[in-house]
């Protein structure tokens, strides 16, 4: 991973408007579903992504620009990793794949814990046999593994490399209908146990990448959309994106900038079903760049005759 200012190609004195607008400019550039014919517009949008995930976030970026964390988000110095399993947060859903064929990398890294596996139980196994029993082997230790895919792909499914914490890389196929956060597991594909012990499980959490206009929240998504001054006061249809294609939604009249209105079903799917979660629309009043002598005028003309304080409750 490059340096994430390097990558968003922004100077380490800016902003975080001059980083918001940076990875916007980039996500819109390189977003898979706007350069489906250029193969590495993928890797260049995961990339700007993963370098905004350090650098949108306050405290990663005071971490990173410290350097106790690497451009990946990860700590510099992790010590030794224990033998017990890394279970999964608690509520996060699994979706279990009896993974088959082999990935590419080399080996499962040069740290193999089945060697000290071997050395323990070895002395342990004559003793338990001398004793007139057996123990099983244990099983070999779960990795971790995150992958990030576009807001298209977790809703309509596809496949992914994901990096493990081994070293190792594989191809995982990610469900259509994915929920940000959610897991998969990969049976086997873990860590080897010693002998006579099967191999733990990869687990790999999928993260979606951020939108250029749409938030995700669980199976809900949130749009910020722009509405002109007349559109406001005088209401009508106005035009809606969503992941499925542009609706017309019904703006009332006197709509407040702020206000949200829900459209239902045009979230994200569930796995497996229709059921789909809501569109929340939060409006923005939004003036033209340019006005003129007669819109000037007649704001004038409103102030003086029609005044009103919007933040009398807020004072």
């Amino acid at each position: 991973m490059r340096d994430p200012y390097t990558v968003l190609g922004v100077p380490k004195s800016a902003g975080s408007d001059e980083i918001k607008k940076a990875f916007r400019g980039l996500a819109k550039k390189f977003h898979p579903d706007q350069n489906k014919t250029d193969p590495k517009a993928k890797e260049k949008f995961s990339e700007a992504n993963a370098a905004y995930e350090i650098l949108g976030d306050e405290k990663k970026r005071a971490q990173f620009d410290r350097g106790e964390i690497d451009a990946e988000g990860k700590p510099r110095f992790q010590g030794f990793e224990g033998f017990g399993r890394r279970r999964p947060q608690p509520g996060a859903q699994e979706y279990e794949h009896n993974f088959s064929g082999g990935g590419a990398g080399g080996p499962r890294g040069g740290f193999d814990p089945s060697d000290i596996f071997a050395d323990f139980f070895g002395g342990g196994a004559a003793a338990g046999r001398g004793r007139g029993r057996s123990r099983a082997a244990p099983r070999g230790e779960d990795i971790q593994g995150v992958v990030t895919v576009s807001l298209g792909e977790a809703v309509k499914g596809g496949s992914a490399r994901v990096a493990l914490s081994n070293g190792r890389t594989l191809e995982v196929t990610i469900p259509a209908g994915m929920e940000d956060g959610k897991q998969i597991r990969l049976k086997g594909q873990g860590n080897s146990g010693p002998p006579g012990g099967e191999a733990g499980d990869a687990m790999i959490t999928v993260r979606i990448a951020r939108h250029p206009f749409f938030r995700v929240e669980g199976r809900d998504l949130r749009l910020d959309l722009p509405i002109a001054l007349y559109e406001a006061v005088l209401g009508g249809k106005v035009q809606v994106p969503t992941i499925g294609g542009a609706v017309e939604m019904n703006l009332p009249p006197g709509s407040n900038s702020g206000r949200t209105l829900r459209l239902r079903g045009k979230g994200l799917p569930a796995a497996g079903t229709t059921v789909a979660g809501d569109l929340l629309v939060t409006l923005r009043v939004t003036l033209p760049e340019k006005t003129d002598p007669e819109f000037e005028g007649l704001m004038r003309k409103w102030q003086s005759l029609n005044p009103y304080d919007p933040r009398k409750d807020m004072l």
